[in-house]
C-alpha cells in the first residue's frame, strides 16, 4: 500500500496534468489507496478533484459519485472542508445540473432536487443567486418552458460573486440565449468587452468563439467567423469532453459550403461515438454529421459505407437520442431542436476559413491566345512541327486538331508525319505507355512502307523510350541510337536527337554522369536547328543540377536561354530558367535566385513547371529570411494541388507553409497550416515528414501558450524515434517536454521525462546531454516536494560526474562547468533537505569554478545561493560578505540585483544594523 505522502504528491501530480484519461486514471488510483489507507483528508481531497477531471475529461457520469459523495461528506463532517473545499462543493453543484441534463435516463426530478439543493445552500451562506438562476434558466431552456426568460432576467440582475462562472463563460451563456432568440446584433455586442480582455478558464475563449460563428455570419462579420471557427477548433478538438462544441463546428462547415473540411472532422471525431461523454454530446454530434454528409454525394465512400448510408444511420441515431429526452422532460424541445438542425439551410453560399481556401475558390485559369494557322496542308503541318521542336505542346495540339479537320484524308507523306505527331503527344501526355509504343511501332512500319528507313529507326528508339526504364531497354535504345549514329543519311539534327533520347533514357535510370556524357555528345554532333541546340543546353544543365555542379548548370542554362530567346523565348526556355533558378539557390545566391524564378513563372506554359517555380521561389525567399513574401506562392501552390485533390503535395507544401507563417509571426495561421499538413500526412502513412511537422506544430503550440498541446506531440515524437540510431533525437524531444514541464512548474511530470530522456542519452553514449537531464531531474523533483527522492536523484548525477573521473580532462570548461551547475543545484536540493552545510559548501565550490572558466553570470547565481545557505544556517555576517560581492558585479536593475539587495537587507536587520539596512533598500529598492 502507498504511503500517504505518496498518494498527496500523486494527486499533485494529477492537478498538474491535462484534462483527459491518464489524469483520471491517477486521481482514481489516489481515491482507491486512500481509501484503502483510511486517509479521510486525502479521500475528501481526491474526489472533489475527480469531479473536475470527470466532467473536463470527457467522463460525466463517474462525477455523479463523486460529488454525491461529497456531498454527504459535508454533511455529516463539515469540519473536514475549509474554506476552498466548500466553495469548491458549491461550484460543483453546478456541475451536476448542467452534467444531469444531459442524460435522458436521469429524471428530471433528480436535477430540479439538486437546483433546489443547491439554492438552499447559497442562501444559507450568504451567497449571490447569479448562478442559481442561470441554471434555473439553463434548464428551463433545455426543456422549452417558457419561464426561461424570466429566469434569463433574474440571471441578469443578480449580482455575480465568487461562485458565478467565470466572465468568459457567464457571457457566453448569455450569447446562447440570444441568438436563440434571433438576437444577433446583441449577442455580438455582448461577446466584445469579453474578447477584448484576457480570459484564462480552461473553457475559453474556444466556448464564447463557438457561440459567436453563426451569429458573426447572419451579421456580415465573415472574416470574424471564419477566425472564430479557426481558433476555437483547434483547442476544442483534443478533448472528448467538447464533443458537443465540435458538433457546434462541424455544423458551421455545413452550412457554410466547407465540405471537405467539415468532412475530415467528421472521420477524424467519428471514434468519439464508442466513447461519448454524454448521449446529448452524442445526439448533436450525429445530428450535425448527418447535416454535413447530406451535402456530399451520397455514393462517396466512406469506410465500409457511403456519405449517404453513414448520414441516415446517424440521423436516426440522433432522433432516437431526442425522442428519449423528450419523453423524459415531457416536451418535444429536443427533437424539435434537432429536426431544425437535420435540415438547417445554408447560411452563406461558400466562406473561405483559410488564405488558401480563399486562393482555391479564386484561382481562375486565363484561356490561352489562339494563333492564325494557316490552312494549306503542308503548311499547316510544317507549324505543327515547329510548335513541337519549340514545346508549345498545347499549341501543337490545336495545329493537328485543325489538320484533321481541314485535311481528314491527307496524303501518305503527311500521313505519317500526322501519327508520328498523335505518337509523340501521346507519349508526352501519358508519360510514355503501352499505347504510345504501339503507335510509335505503327509510325516505324508507315515509314518503312514508304523507304523512310531513318525515320523509320528513329520512331523505333522513340518506341523503346516509352517503356519503363530497365537494362534491357537502354541496351535496345542504345543500339538504334548507334545504328541512327553510323546511318550515311543521317544529319546533325537527327544524330543529335538520338543521342539525346538516350540521354532521357539514362536520367530516368538515375545515371547522371552518363547522362551528360550522352547530351554532351549530341552537343558535338553540331545540330542545325536553333531550337535543339537550346534544348541541349538546357538538357546539359539538368544533369549538372542533379550532379551538384551548381556554377556549370548556370552556364549552361544561360547558353539555353540566350538560344531561346533567338527564337522569340518559347514556353521551352521556362524550364532552363527554372534549372537555373534552382541551381542559384543551391549556391546560395538567394536574391538571384528569387530573380530566377520570377523569369520561370513568366516562362512557364505547363502546371508542374509553374509550381516547382512558385515552391523555388518560396524557399529563396524563406532562406533570405523574407519569410512575409514567402507566403502568397507557398499558398498558391497548396491552393492549385487542393483544386487537384493531390493531398500528399498539398500536405508536403503546408509544412512549408506553416514554416513561412511561423517565421512571418503569424503563429494561429501556423497552426492551421501544419494541423492541416500532419492529418494528410498521417493518413498517407508518410511518417518521417509527418514527424517533422509535429516537431515544427510542437513550436508553434508553445508560442500560442497551447503547453498540453505541443507536450502531447513531443510524446508522439519520442515514441515514434524508438530505433538505436534515434536514441539522440529520443532524447531530444524528452528533454524538451520536460523543459516545458519545468517551465510551467509542473515538477512531477518534468521529473519524469527528464529521467526518461537520460536514460536515452545514455544508451546513445551522449554524457554532456545524460548529466543535464539527471541533474534537472533531481532539481524536478526537489521543487516538487519530494525531496527523498530528489536526493537519490542527486546521488545519481554526482556518480555520473564522478565517472568521468581519470576518463576526460578535467581541464574542459564543458566538464567543469557541468559539474559546476551540479553543485549549484545539489546546494538548493540539500537546502530544501535541511542540509545546510552541504548546501553551503557545494554552492561556494560552484561559483569558484564557474568564475574560473569565465561564466560569471552563473558563478553569481551561485554565489547568492551561497549566501541564502548562510542566512538560513544563522550567519548573516558571512551572507553580507558574499551578498556585497554580488552587488559589486551583477547589473543594475536585474532580478538579482533586487533579490540580493532585499537579502542584504535582512542580514543587516539581523544584525542590528537597521540604519543600513534602510539606506540599502532606499539605493536598491526604493523604485
Amino acid at each position: 500500500m502507498k504511503r500517504e505522502e505518496e498518494l498527496w504528491s500523486l494527486l499533485r501530480e494529477a492537478y498538474q496534468m491535462p484534462y483527459g484519461g491518464a489524469q483520471i486514471a491517477l486521481v482514481e488510483q489516489v481515491m482507491q489507496h486512500a481509501d484503502a489507507g483510511g486517509h479521510d483528508e486525502l479521500r475528501l481531497a481526491s474526489r472533489l478533484f475527480a469531479t473536475t477531471a470527470y466532467v473536463h475529461g470527457g467522463e460525466t457520469a463517474k462525477s455523479f459519485v463523486t460529488f454525491s459523495w461529497c456531498r454527504a461528506e459535508y454533511d455529516a463532517h463539515p469540519e473536514r472542508f475549509d474554506e476552498q473545499d466548500e466553495h469548491m462543493l458549491l461550484w460543483h453543484f453546478k456541475y451536476m445540473v448542467n452534467g444531469l441534463l444531459k442524460f435522458p435516463a436521469v429524471p428530471l426530478g433528480r436535477t430540479y432536487d439538486v437546483l433546489d439543493d443547491m439554492e438552499r445552500r447559497f442562501r444559507a451562506g450568504g451567497h449571490s443567486l447569479h448562478a442559481v438562476y442561470a441554471y434555473r434558466y439553463q434548464v428551463a431552456a433545455h426543456v422549452g418552458d417558457p419561464a426561461a426568460d424570466d429566469w434569463y432576467a433574474k440571471w441578469n440582475a443578480a449580482p455575480r460573486d465568487g461562485n458565478s462562472d467565470c466572465a468568459g463563460c457567464d457571457p457566453g451563456e448569455k450569447v446562447d440565449h440570444l441568438v436563440s432568440r434571433g438576437l444577433d446584433e446583441e449577442a455580438v455586442a455582448m461577446a466584445a468587452p469579453v474578447l477584448a480582455g484576457r480570459l484564462t478558464c480552461v473553457e475559453q475563449p474556444q466556448s464564447i468563439l463557438t457561440s459567436l460563428m453563426v451569429p458573426y455570419v447572419r451579421t456580415g462579420r465573415l472574416s470574424e467567423a471564419a477566425d472564430a471557427h479557426r481558433q476555437a477548433y483547434r483547442r476544442l478538438r483534443g478533448n472528448l469532453a467538447d464533443m458537443q462544441s465540435v458538433a457546434s463546428h462541424i455544423e458551421f462547415c455545413a452550412r457554410t459550403g466547407n465540405e471537405t473540411r467539415g468532412l475530415e472532422m467528421v472521420q477524424r471525431h467519428l471514434p468519439w461515438l464508442e466513447r461519448s461523454p454524454s448521449p446529448q454530446a452524442e445526439m448533436w454530434f450525429c445530428a450535425a454529421s448527418a447535416l454535413l454528409l447530406g451535402r456530399l454525394d451520397p455514393a462517396l465512400p466512406l469506410g465500409p459505407s457511403s456519405a449517404g448510408e453513414l448520414g441516415a444511420d446517424l440521423a436516426a441515431r440522433a432522433r432516437d437520442w431526442a425522442a428519449k429526452f423528450d419523453e423524459r422532460n415531457g416536451s418535444d424541445a429536443v427533437s424539435g431542436r434537432i429536426e431544425a438542425l437535420l435540415g438547417a439551410a445554408p447560411l452563406v453560399g461558400h466562406l473561405p476559413l483559410s488564405a488558401v481556401a480563399r486562393r482555391t475558390e479564386a484561382a481562375v485559369v486565363p484561356p490561352a491566345p489562339v494563333e492564325e494557322l494557316p490552312t494549306d496542308a503542308t503548311a499547316l503541318m510544317d507549324r505543327a512541327w515547329q510548335l513541337y521542336d519549340e514545346h508549345r505542346i498545347d499549341a501543337v495540339e490545336a495545329a493537328f486538331a485543325r489538320f484533321d479537320e481541314l485535311h481528314p484524308d491527307p496524303p501518305a507523306e503527311l500521313a505519317v508525319r500526322r501519327l508520328d505527331g498523335r505518337a509523340r503527344l501521346t507519349a508526352i501526355r501519358d508519360d510514355g505507355g503501352a499505347e504510345a509504343e504501339a503507335l510509335f511501332r505503327e509510325t516505324a512500319e508507315a515509314h518503312r512502307a514508304l523507304g523512310h528507313d531513318l525515320q523509320a529507326l528513329a520512331a523505333d528508339s522513340r518506341g523503346v523510350l516509352a517503356r519503363r526504364p530497365d537494362e534491357e531497354m537502354l541496351a535496345e535504345l542504345t543500339a538504334l541510337t548507334e545504328r541512327i549514329v553510323a546511318h550515311p543519311d543521317a544529319d546533325a539534327d537527327l544524330r543529335a536527337e538520338a543521342r539525346l533520347r538516350a540521354e532521357g533514357a539514362l536520367m530516368r535510370l538515375e545515371r547522371p554522369e552518363e547522362a551528360l556524357a550522352a547530351v554532351d555528345a549530341a552537343v558535338a554532333e553540331r545540330p542545325a536547328k536553333a531550337a535543339l541546340r537550346a534544348e541541349l543546353q538546357a538538357r546539359r544543365a539538368r544533369a549538372l543540377l542533379v550532379l551538384e555542379r551548381y556554377e556549370d548548370a548556370v552556364a549552361a542554362a544561360e547558353e539555353a536561354l540566350r538560344g531561346y530567346a533567338e527564337l522569340g523565348t518559347p514556353p521551352a526556355a521556362g524550364i532552363a530558367a527554372l534549372i537555373r533558378a534552382h541551381a542559384l539557390g543551391n549556391l546560395e545566391r538567394f536574391d538571384d535566385a528569387t530573380a530566377g524564378f520570377d523569369q520561370a513563372l513568366a516562362l512557364a506554359a505547363d502546371r508542374n513547371y509553374r509550381l516547382s517555380a512558385l515552391v523555388g521561389r518560396a524557399r529563396s525567399r524563406l532562406a533570405a529570411d523574407r519569410p512575409d513574401s514567402a507566403i502568397d506562392d507557398l499558398v498558391e501552390a497548396v491552393a492549385d494541388h487542393v483544386a487537384h485533390g493531390e493531398d500528399v503535395p498539398a500536405a508536403l507544401l503546408r509544412y512549408d507553409l506553416a514554416t513561412a507563417y511561423h517565421q512571418a509571426g503569424q503563429s494561429l495561421d501556423a497552426a492551421e497550416a501544419a494541423e492541416s499538413a500532419l492529418d494528410a500526412l498521417d493518413r498517407a502513412g508518410a511518417q518521417d515528414q509527418a514527424d517533422q511537422t509535429r516537431y515544427l506544430l510542437s513550436r508553434v503550440y508553445r508560442e500560442l501558450g497551447e503547453l498540453d498541446l505541443a507536450l502531447g506531440l513531443l510524446e508522439t515524437l519520442a515514441t515514434n524515434l524508438d530505433g538505436y540510431d534515434n536514441l539522440p533525437a529520443r532524447g531530444r524531444m524528452l528533454q524538451e517536454a520536460a523543459q516545458l514541464l519545468y517551465d510551467a512548474d509542473r515538477d512531477a511530470q518534468a521529473a519524469e521525462r527528464f529521467a526518461a530522456a537520460a536514460e536515452a542519452f545514455r544508451a546513445a553514449g551522449i554524457i554532456q546531454a545524460e548529466m543535464y537531464a539527471r541533474r534537472l531531474r533531481a532539481l524536478s523533483l526537489r521543487w516538487a516536494g519530494n525531496i527523498p527522492a530528489a536526493l537519490d536523484a542527486l546521488a545519481e548525477a554526482d556518480a555520473l560526474a564522478r565517472s568521468l573521473d581519470g576518463t576526460v580532462d578535467e581541464s574542459e570548461p564543458w566538464l567543469i562547468w557541468q559539474r559546476a551547475m551540479l553543485d549549484t543545484d545539489a546546494a538548493r536540493i540539500h537546502i530544501g533537505a535541511g542540509r545546510l552545510d552541504d548546501a553551503a559548501t557545494r554552492s561556494a565550490s560552484a561559483a569558484e569554478a564557474l568564475r574560473a572558466i569565465g561564466s560569471l553570470s552563473d558563478a553569481l547565481d551561485a554565489d547568492f545561493l551561497h549566501a541564502e545557505t548562510l542566512m538560513r544556517a544563522g550567519d548573516p555576517a558571512g551572507a553580507e560578505a558574499r551578498l556585497r560581492s554580488v552587488l559589486g558585479a551583477v547589473p543594475r536593475g536585474s532580478q538579482l540585483e533586487q533579490n540580493s539587495a532585499w537579502m542584504l537587507a535582512e542580514s543587516l536587520e539581523a544584525q542590528g544594523r537597521s540604519d543600513e539596512a534602510d539606506e540599502v533598500r532606499g539605493k536598491y529598492l526604493s523604485e
